[in-house]
C-alpha cells in the first residue's frame, strides 16, 4: 500500500533518488508494522493561490534551490573561489565555498523533531561519524555536509548544482560588496550563462524561459508593491518576455536586449513605498510567489525515499532554509504557518497514515495562534485566513460526522484533527474577525465548534440508526414483529449514547467539559422529534403507543443519567444541558393524545351540526314535542362522546374534562346561533316612520284619491303575502319550532351536567367534588345564547305577525278613510288566528312570553297608526270614542275572559296607549296651547317668535311635544290646519313633505 501511495503522490520522484530500488525496499519496512487505517488519497488546493503562470513544481524547486544557494553563499566568510567539476569529486569535503553549506551534519538528536513531537528514526538511519556513510543510505555516497544534503533532498543534479555555483562566482566577481538582496538573481543568471553551458540548446532555452517566467511572476504578476496600470516599465517588461518566449533572448553583457531587460527589471525591482530608489531588490518576496518557493524548500525536510518521514537532519536543513527569508520577505510567523501547512498537506496526500505529521502540524499551529494577534499586515492576514480556512474545511469534513471517520483504533488521530479544527476556527474568529472583536467577545469559539461537531455527528449517527431500524421493519413487516419501530430505535439510541460516552467523549472533554452531556442532549432531541411525529400520526391510545411511550421513558432516564454524571464537576452542575432536555412526560403525551381525540370529536360534531342545519326545515309535526330533530341528534352525539371519553384508559379524566365540556359548549352555541340566524329582530319588521304632513278639512278622501289609496293598499297586501309564503323555514310555525328547540337545549344542559358528575363518581375520581362545584360555570356560552336566542325569536315572531303578516289589516287598513268604516275587527280576527297557532305550537314554558311580546307589538302598531299613520288617516275629536272602544277590544283579546294573559301584565304594557288616548279627546285649542307651552318650555322662543319644530323621538308620551304635534297633524278640523300652516307650513300631501 505504501508503495502505491508513493507512486501516486510523488510520481517519478524515485528516479531522482540515488539509491534506487534497493533503498526503496528498505524504507518500506518501517511502514509494515503500523496497523493504521489508510484513507483514500486526496489532494488539497494550495492556500497561497495560483501563480497565474505555467511554472511547474520542478521549475519552482530549481528556482528555490538557486535562491537557497545564493542566500547561503552571501552569509559565508570565506573568499568565493571556483573549483572545476573534475577536481570537485576528489576534494568534496574541503571545497564547500560557504560556511553554512559546508557545515558537517550533526549526529545529535533533532531539537526540531522533539519540539514538534515527532519520533526520531533509528540510529541505523543516521551517520556513524563525520566522514562515514551517507546520512540516508541510497541518497548519495559520502553526503556529509548540509549543502550536499539539500541538493539531494531537492533533487538537483550535481551538474546543475555546479553550474549554479559557477554562475554565482561570476556574479560575485562582478558585484563585489553587494548583498544578495540587492541583486535580482534570475537577471544575473541570465547574463552569466550561454547555451554552451548546457548539454543542449533545448535545455538552455527551457532554463532561460524558466527565469523569464520567474521574473514575470515576481515583478509583474505578484510584485512586492502594487503596479500602476500605466507603468511603462511593466509594459516594456511584458513585451520583452513575450518576445523572448518566442525567440531566445541574447544575453551578452553589452547586448542591447539584455541592457533593456536589466533596465526595466531594475526599475521594477527597486521600487519603494515612498517612491525613492531602494538598495533592496524585490523580485521574489511578493505573495504568493514567495510562499510557493518557500514551500518547495520546506518539502526538502521530508525523506525522498519515505515521503511520510522527516529527515533526522531537519535542524541543519531548516537553518539553511531560513537564510532565504531576506530574499523571500518572510519571518518566523510566516515560517511557522507555512511549515504547519506543509506537514498537514503531506499527511493528507500520503493517505493519512502518519499521525505524527498531523500532531506536528498542530503543534506549529499553536505557535501560529500565539503570533496571530500581532499580525497587522493585510497580506499576512490573507495568507493566514486562506490557510486556516483550508485546514478547517478539511477537519470539519471529518469532525461533523466523526463517528463515520474515527473508531476506537484511530481515536488518537482524532485528537489532533479536533485540535486543528478548533485552533483554526479560533484564530479565524478571535484574531482575524473584526466583528468578533467588536460584538462577540463573550462567545467561546472552542465550545461552539466542538459542540457543533458533537451535535452534527450524533444527528448523523441517529439518522443512520433510524434508517437501519426502518429497513429492518420493512423487511420483517410480514413477520408480525412484536416491537414498534420507535421502541427498537429507543434501544439503539441508548446503546449509541453509551458508546459515545466510552469512546469519544473522553477525547472531546478536553475542549468541552460537557461533551457527553451535549451528545445525549442531541440524541434526546432527535428521538423527541421522532416521538412527536409518532404522536402526531396517531389519533387514539393503542398498545403500540403505550410500548413506544414506555421505551421513550426508559431512554430518557438513561440519557439524563449520563448527562448528570458528566456534569458532576461543571460550574452549573449540568443545568444548562438538562434545560435542553425537556421531559418526554408520558402522561403529558397521553393527555395530548386525548386532547387530539377531543378536538377530532368536537370538530366532527360541528361539521355534522352545519350539515344537518342546512337540511333542517323546522317542521312543527316532526315530533310530538315540536322541536327540531337536528337538536335531538346533537344531544345524542354529545352523550355518546361523553360516554366514550370516560371509557378511555387514562387516569386524568378530571383534568381533561373541562376541555371536552368547552368543546361541547361551543358546538351548542354554534347550533343556537345558526338556529336564530336569518329570523330577523324587532327592527326588521317595524315600518319606517312616514314624513310629517297635515290633514285638510276640505278633503275626506273622496273620489280619485280614495281609489288611488285603495289600489295601493291592495298592491301592498299582495306583495306582503307573497313575501310571507316565500320561505317556509321562516314562517310563524317554523319560528315557534326554533323557540321550542332552544328551550329544549336549555333544559338538556342541566341534564348533561348531572350525567357528567355521575360519570366522575363512578370513576372514583378524587376531583369529583371540585368538578361538581364548578359545573355552574359549564355551558356558559350556550346557556347565554339560549336566553338571547329565545328573546330575539319571541320579538321576531311578535313584530313579524303585527307588521308583516297582518300589515294589510293594520298598517294598510285600520282607520284608513272613515274611522267608523275601517275599525279594528278585521285585525283582531287575523290576530286571534295567529295566537291560536302560537298556543298550539310553542312550548308551554315560553308560550306566555311569546304572546306577551305579540301584545306589546300590537300596542306599538296601534300607536303607530294613530300618530304616524301617514296622510291617508285623519281623526276628529269625536272619533276618539271609537278608538278607545277598539283598543279595549284589543286588550280583551289578550285577556280572553281570564283565560289569556294576566290582567296586571296587560295593564302594565297598555299604560302608554291609555296615556295617549286622552289627547284624541282634547279640543284642538287646548292641544295647541299645551303644545306651545311644552315647546317654549323645552326649546324657548326663536328670533322670529316662531315655535321650533320638535324632533321625532319615537317614544310616545302625552307630555312630549312631538306626540302632541302628531295628534294635531292628524286632527281633521280647520283650527289645526291653520295652526300647522302658519306655524310650520306643513304640506297637505305626502309628496311635498320633507320632515
Amino acid at each position: 500500500m505504501a508503495s502505491i501511495l508513493r507512486d501516486r503522490i510523488l510520481g517519478s520522484s524515485k528516479r531522482h533518488s540515488l539509491g534506487g530500488s534497493k533503498r526503496h525496499d528498505e524504507f518500506q519496512k518501517p511502514m509494515q508494522h503500523q496497523q493504521q487505517q489508510v484513507y483514500p488519497v486526496e489532494d488539497l488546493p494550495t492556500p497561497f493561490g495560483d501563480l497565474g503562470t505555467n511554472l511547474s513544481d520542478s521549475e519552482l524547486r530549481e528556482t528555490a534551490y538557486e535562491i537557497l544557494v545564493s542566500a547561503c553563499r552571501s552569509t559565508g566568510t570565506r573568499p568565493l573561489t571556483y573549483i572545476p567539476q573534475s577536481e570537485k569529486a576528489d576534494r568534496a569535503p574541503a571545497i564547500a565555498p560557504s560556511a553554512s553549506l559546508q557545515r558537517s551534519l550533526s549526529s545529535s538528536a533533532s531539537r526540531v523533531k522533539k519540539a514538534l513531537g515527532l519520533k526520531t528514526t533509528s540510529s541505523k538511519r543516521r551517520s556513524g561519524g563525520g566522514g562515514g556513510e551517507s546520512v540516508s543510505q541510497g541518497r548519495v555516497k559520502k553526503a556529509v555536509t548540509a549543502g550536499e544534503l539539500m541538493r539531494v533532498q531537492m533533487r538537483v543534479s550535481e551538474q546543475t548544482d555546479s553550474r549554479i555555483r559557477r554562475a554565482l562566482l561570476r556574479v560575485a566577481a562582478g558585484q563585489l560588496g553587494r548583498r544578495i538582496e540587492s541583486i535580482v538573481l534570475p537577471l544575473e543568471l541570465l547574463q552569466q550563462f550561454k547555451s554552451l553551458d548546457f548539454p543542449n540548446q533545448q535545455e538552455y532555452e527551457a532554463w532561460q524561459r524558466r527565469n523569464l517566467k520567474v521574473l514575470e511572476a515576481g515583478l509583474l504578476l505578484h510584485p512586492h508593491l502594487p503596479l500602476e496600470k500605466t507603468d511603462t516599465a511593466a509594459q516594456r517588461l511584458r513585451q520583452i518576455i513575450r518576445g523572448a518566449l518566442e525567440k531566445p533572448l541574447e544575453t551578452g553583457k553589452h547586448n542591447e536586449s539584455m541592457q533593456a531587460l536589466r533596465s526595466v527589471v531594475t526599475t521594477l525591482a527597486c521600487r519603494s513605498f515612498d517612491g525613492s530608489a531602494s538598495d533592496t531588490c524585490h523580485w521574489a518576496d511578493g505573495f504568493p510567489l514567495n510562499l510557493r518557493l518557500y514551500q518547495m524548500l520546506l518539502d526538502a525536510c521530508f525523506d525522498i525515499s519515505e515521503e511520510t518521514t522527516i529527515i533526522e537532519e531537519v535542524d541543519e536543513v531548516l537553518e539553511l532554509i531560513k537564510k532565504t527569508w531576506v530574499i523571500l520577505g518572510l519571518n518566523q510567523k510566516l515560517h511557522n504557518l507555512c511549515f504547519s501547512w506543509v506537514l498537514f498537506h503531506r499527511y493528507v496526500v500520503t493517505g493519512q497514515v502518519e499521525s505524527d505529521l498531523l500532531f506536528a502540524s498542530n503543534n506549529l499551529l499553536i505557535e501560529v495562534e500565539k503570533d496571530a494577534k500581532a499580525i497587522t499586515d493585510p497580506v499576512d492576514s490573507k495568507v493566514l485566513s486562506s490557510t486556516l480556512s483550508l485546514v478547517l474545511g478539511w477537519a470539519e469534513k471529518r469532525l461533523l460526522a466523526y463517528r463515520d471517520t474515527f473508531h476506537s483504533g484511530t481515536i488518537e488521530s482524532m485528537q489532533s484533527v479536533v485540535s486543528l479544527g478548533v485552533l483554526s476556527a479560533k484564530i479565524l474568529v478571535e484574531d482575524l474577525s473584526r466583528e468578533y472583536r467588536k460584538k462577540r467577545k463573550e462567545v467561546n469559539v472552542t465550545f461552539e465548534r466542538v459542540e457543533t461537531y458533537i451535535r452534527s455527528s450524533l444527528r448523523t449517527a441517529f439518522a443512520q440508526k433510524m434508517e437501519k431500524v426502518n429497513s429492518s421493519k420493512r423487511i420483517s413487516k410480514n413477520q408480525n414483529s412484536p416491537l414498534p419501530a420507535l421502541s427498537i430505535l429507543a434501544q439503539e439510541t441508548s446503546e449509541l449514547a453509551l458508546n459515545e460516552k466510552e469512546i469519544f467523549s473522553p477525547i472531546l472533554k478536553r475542549w468541552h467539559p460537557l461533551a457527553a452531556g451535549v451528545a445525549v442532549a442531541t440524541l434526546h432531541s432527535c428521538y423527541g422529534n421522532e416521538l412527536k411525529q409518532f404522536i402526531t400520526d396517531i389519533s387514539e391510545l393503542t398498545p403500540d403507543a403505550i410500548q413506544v411511550l414506555r421505551a421513550a421513558d426508559k431512554l430518557e432516564k438513561d440519557l439524563v443519567q449520563i448527562a448528570v454524571e458528566d456534569a458532576v464537576d461543571s460550574e452549573d452542575g449540568g443545568k444548562s444541558i438538562i434545560r435542553e432536555m425537556p421531559p418526554y412526560e408520558a402522561e403529558a403525551v397521553i393527555a395530548n393524545l386525548v386532547k387530539s381525540w377531543i378536538k377530532t370529536r368536537v370538530d366532527r360534531l360541528k361539521e355534522w351540526t352545519d350539515r344537518n342545519l342546512q337540511q333542517e326545515v323546522w317542521n312543527p309535526r316532526a315530533n310530538k314535542d315540536r322541536f327540531a330533530p337536528s337538536a335531538v341528534e346533537v344531544l345524542r352525539i354529545i352523550d355518546e362522546t361523553l360516554d366514550a371519553f370516560f371509557l378511555l384508559p387514562i387516569p386524568m379524566h378530571p383534568v381533561l374534562l373541562p376541555e371536552l365540556m368547552t368543546g361541547f359548549d361551543r358546538c351548542l352555541q354554534h347550533y343556537i346561533l345558526k338556529a336564530k340566524s336569518g329570523c330577523g329582530t324587532r327592527n326588521t319588521y317595524i315600518p319606517s316612520m312616514p314624513a310629517l304632513t297635515r290633514c285638510s278639512t276640505g278633503s275626506r278622501f273622496h273620489g280619485v284619491f280614495k281609489k288611488k289609496e285603495k289600489s295601493q293598499t291592495i298592491h301592498k297586501r299582495k306583495s306582503q303575502v307573497g313575501t310571507s309564503n316565500g320561505d317556509n323555514s321562516f314562517g310563524i310555525p317554523q319560528l315557534c319550532v326554533r323557540i321550542n328547540t332552544l328551550q329544549q337545549l336549555r333544559t338538556e344542559l342541566g341534564v348533561l351536567d348531572k350525567r357528567t358528575i355521575a360519570h366522575l363518581e363512578n370513576a372514583e375520581c378524587t376531583y369529583a367534588d371540585n368538578i361538581e362545584n364548578e359545573m355552574g360555570k359549564r355551558f356558559e356560552l350556550s346557556a347565554n345564547a339560549c336566553v338571547e336566542g329565545i328573546q330575539q325569536l319571541c320579538e321576531a315572531i311578535a313584530y313579524k305577525i303585527i307588521f308583516h303578516e297582518l300589515s294589510h289589516v293594520l298598517w294598510d287598513g285600520l282607520y284608513v278613510g272613515e274611522v267608523s268604516s275601517s275599525r279594528i275587527e278585521p285585525f283582531l280576527q287575523e290576530l286571534e288566528r295567529n295566537l291560536e297557532i302560537i298556543s298550539s305550537t310553542v312550548h308551554d314554558r315560553v308560550r306566555t312570553r311569546v304572546i306577551t311580546d305579540v301584545m306589546k307589538a300590537s300596542f306599538d302598531g296601534f300607536l303607530l297608526v294613530l300618530l304616524a299613520g301617514g296622510p291617508s288617516r285623519a281623526f276628529t275629536q269625536q272619533d276618539s270614542e271609537i278608538i278607545k272602544e277598539d283598543f279595549k277590544f284589543l286588550t280583551d283579546l289578550f285577556w280572553s275572559n281570564g283565560d289569556g294573559l294576566p290582567a296586571d301584565l296587560i295593564n302594565k304594557f297598555s299604560a302608554k296607549v291609555k296615556s295617549i288616548l286622552p289627547l284624541l279627546c282634547s279640543s284642538t285649542e287646548s292641544l295647541v296651547e299645551q303644545f306651545r307651552h311644552l315647546v317654549l318650555e323645552t326649546y324657548g322662543s326663536s328670533a322670529k317668535s316662531k315655535l321650533q319644530l320638535p324632533p321625532t323621538s319615537g317614544q310616545w308620551d302625552p307630555t312630549e311635544p312631538n306626540t302632541i304635534l302628531r295628534v294635531l297633524c292628524y286632527r281633521n278640523d280647520e283650527t289645526a290646519a291653520k295652526f300647522l300652516k302658519k306655524t310650520y307650513n306643513l304640506p297637505k300631501k305626502l309628496n311635498n313633505a320633507g320632515f
